[in-house]
């Protein structure tokens, strides 16, 4: 059950999201991270093909993808999940016909530009403000899948005080503040 344990991944990815400084900057540049990386591969070869798809909707590597995060964050929570699992699709849908509107030529541009700018503020939020390295350092494939579903958790946690049971917050931010002293700790250690 490691795979779908929502405090085991919130305290990893907590721990390399403790300012609030640099939990703003990835509530803003997460998604649009998502999103372009979606109408990126719009452009992939097509999986299936499906008569019941509007033209623009490819059932391709985009879909594929999306269908993976959405199912990931319905099994993670069914309420905070299946909202982000909604948001995945919808980045999905509005990206192919973006997409599609677009063409390669000018996509891929915007894409560049985009994965660029947001990944520059997502560094910086951890260079200037967290003042640790991000979290796709140590586990890549965790931070790049928890990342859209973390900061949608924050914003309902801030926004409505969002809980998908009694105590887990407070259960979280123990973890977290185990993981934030163990890593001081190792750090302090190769200091001296």
């Amino acid at each position: 059950m490691a795979m779908i344990d929502l405090e085991k991944h919130f305290a990893f990815y907590g721990a390399y999201h403790s300012n609030p400084v640099n939990i703003f900057i990835h509530m803003l540049f997460v998604w649009p991270i998502l999103f372009t990386a979606q109408l990126l591969f719009y452009f992939t070869p097509t999986l299936f093909s499906f008569s019941f798809f509007p033209p623009p909707l490819l059932l391709n590597y985009g879909f594929l993808f999306t269908a993976i995060y959405a199912l990931f964050y319905a099994s993670l929570d069914l309420k905070a999940g299946s909202l982000a699992a909604l948001l995945t699709f919808l980045c999905w849908f509005a990206s192919s016909f973006l997409a599609n509107h677009l063409g390669f030529s000018l996509a891929w541009k915007i894409v560049l530009a985009s994965q660029i700018f947001c990944w520059t503020g997502q560094f910086i939020g951890h260079g200037v403000f967290e003042k640790r390295a991000p979290a796709l350092f140590d586990n890549l494939v965790q931070a790049f899948l928890m990342a859209p579903f973390f900061v949608l958790f924050e914003a309902l946690q801030l926004s409505v005080g969002y809980e998908p049971y009694p105590g887990f917050q407070a259960k979280v931010k123990a973890k977290i503040e185990a993981e934030r002293k163990q890593w001081q700790d190792k750090k302090q250690k190769k200091l001296s």
